[in-house]
């Protein structure tokens, strides 16, 4: 008796051992698998080949040298996704001025994103006149963009994925990276003004850059002074100016 009793604890002292360890492991492999890598910026952005509501997109390959925007949501039909989608569509005209792609993803499957663009269509948002949206829509329902460019944060949730923004230049680098919370709608305008910003200091021919809430047309900063005429080394060059000696700008005009 004492030797089948002895048997049996020892029977459930393993079999709880085990179930510990395993949930262990498993709890930790969940954890894992739920903190994904965010593609930093001057990285190459992932690629990745997903349905959407405009066809099979192979991205970034399909937009050649283009300068490209992804939009992240966590699903469709939200009332901030959604108002930022239209914003996005009304102004489409001036994204594609500057040359840029944008492109939409979303945790929701396709079926689902045919039935909201219809909705977002058929809608007079802000008593504007309806618009269609061009831009297309990644089914990411099984998370595999949102993974590869680190929008799955657990601490948020585990199973949507947050809503980013990548902006990336025409040699696929990443150039910038926004993240916000559920509540809070992004802004489209500065979007443009990021993208017009990153477009100007890449082809200036001076190394420059964008002050504080810069706009496009305003002067830019200079990262080194201008170089003065050596018969006139006080004389400022023109088309340049300085509030002290640290900070120097050209004129845009």
């Amino acid at each position: 008796m004492k030797r089948t009793l002895l048997f049996v604890v020892i029977v459930f002292s393993a079999t709880m051992l085990w179930a510990q360890k395993a949930s262990v492991s498993s709890d930790q492999a969940i954890k894992e698998d739920r903190n994904f890598r965010i593609p930093l910026i001057g990285e190459t952005a992932p690629s990745f080949t997903a349905q959407t509501t405009t066809g099979v997109l192979n991205f970034p390959e399909d937009y050649g040298k283009k300068w490209k925007i992804l939009f992240s949501h966590p699903q469709d039909f939200t009332p901030v996704c959604t108002s930022e989608i239209l914003e996005l569509a009304n102004l489409q005209s001036e994204f594609d001025k500057l040359g840029v792609k944008v492109v939409v993803i979303s945790a929701d499957p396709l079926s689902t994103h045919v039935q909201w663009v219809k909705a977002m269509e058929g809608l007079a948002y802000k008593d504007r006149e309806n618009v269609k949206i061009k831009f297309p829509i990644v089914d990411d329902e099984n998370l595999a963009v949102s993974k590869k460019y680190g929008m799955i944060h657990s601490a948020t949730n585990s199973t949507k994925a947050v809503r980013g923004v990548f902006i990336i230049d025409p040699d696929n680098t990443v150039d910038a990276i926004y993240f916000y919370p559920m509540n809070v709608g992004r802004s489209t305008d500065e979007l443009l003004r990021m993208v017009s910003a990153l477009q100007t200091t890449a082809n200036s021919s001076t190394k420059v850059m964008t002050p504080a809430n810069w706009k496009a047309g305003n002067d830019l900063l200079l990262a080194v002074p201008p170089k003065s005429d050596a018969n006139n080394p006080g004389l400022t060059p023109d088309g340049y100016y300085n509030v002290t000696w640290f900070m120097w700008f050209k004129k845009a005009n």
